[in-house]
């Protein structure tokens, strides 16, 4: 290529004036054509340069495209496990009072879980309204309370069952899509492990895992309402055993006519 601008250039100052031919052995030499044949033989030369380097990055990016597509033998053999089943309650019903219990955490039904709750707990008897009015206000509001905590108490459980039922109910669904999302994963169909395939799949991983989380959040938050509940039977024992110790202390600064001037008639007491 510098030989050949050499040459051009050359040629170029031993023209004589632009424009004009001069004849040599009978050919005519432009010296305006040879420069541009020249130029253009540079512009050629180039752009054969660029596409010799346009050609080795698609070649680069198809080597690693290729790369990138090979995926691993034998991927169930290598990667595949096997986890613990659910597995559903079972319990003897001697009395036929624990199979609706059973149905229920199984099922996650709200009505089922009530009605079971209440086969298999001993009944709740209130106070005679008159009886509960005759009270001391203090010893009627202590029993207003426990009754309340006995009942949130069973709001609680019944919850709790239900919340346990609707996961068991749906646990063989999301067996199944896990076991879907594992085959494909493992799979070597191409088709499968396409990019869009493998974002499609990291998409589904990410939703179920949500899922996940938000039944162990509702187990949370079931386990919460029972401690919840625990709680406030601890406060309720604590307030009743401050009631009494302060009644007992009202009880020994107040006057007693029975009692008072005891002390004083033992001590002036003589025997005759």
């Amino acid at each position: 290529m510098k030989k050949a601008i050499a040459i051009a250039a050359t040629l170029f100052f031993m023209t004589v004036k632009p424009g004009q031919a001069q004849f040599f052995g009978g050919i005519v030499y432009d010296p305006t054509n040879f420069h541009n044949a020249v130029l253009r033989y540079y512009q050629l030369k180039m752009q054969l340069a660029q596409l010799q380097q346009t050609y080795q990055q698609v070649l680069n990016q198809y080597n690693l495209a290729m790369q990138m597509a090979r995926s691993i033998p034998n991927m169930p053999a290598r990667y595949k496990a096997y986890f613990s089943q659910w597995r559903y309650l079972s319990a003897r019903d001697l009395y036929n009072n624990t199979g609706p219990w059973v149905n229920a955490v199984n099922s996650g039904s709200p009505g089922a879980s009530t009605v079971a709750y209440q086969r298999a707990t001993a009944p709740l008897l209130p106070y005679d309204p008159g009886v509960l009015a005759s009270m001391n206000p203090n010893d009627a509001a202590a029993i207003r309370s426990r009754f309340a905590s006995v009942e949130l108490a069973d709001g609680a459980s019944e919850n709790a069952m239900t919340t346990i039922g609707n996961i068991r109910a749906d646990a063989q669904a999301v067996q199944r899509q896990i076991a879907n999302l594992e085959q494909d994963s493992l799979s070597s169909n191409p088709a499968l492990n396409s990019e869009v395939g493998v974002l499609n799949k990291i998409n589904a991983t990410n939703i179920l895992l949500l899922r996940s989380l938000q039944d162990a959040n509702n187990l949370r938050l079931s386990s919460l309402e029972q401690q919840l509940v625990q709680t406030k039977l601890r406060r309720d024992i604590a307030a009743a055993s401050l009631d009494r110790n302060t009644l007992v202390h009202s009880t020994a600064q107040t006057p007693n006519p029975l009692t008072t001037g005891m002390g004083q008639a033992v001590d002036n007491f003589q025997i005759p």
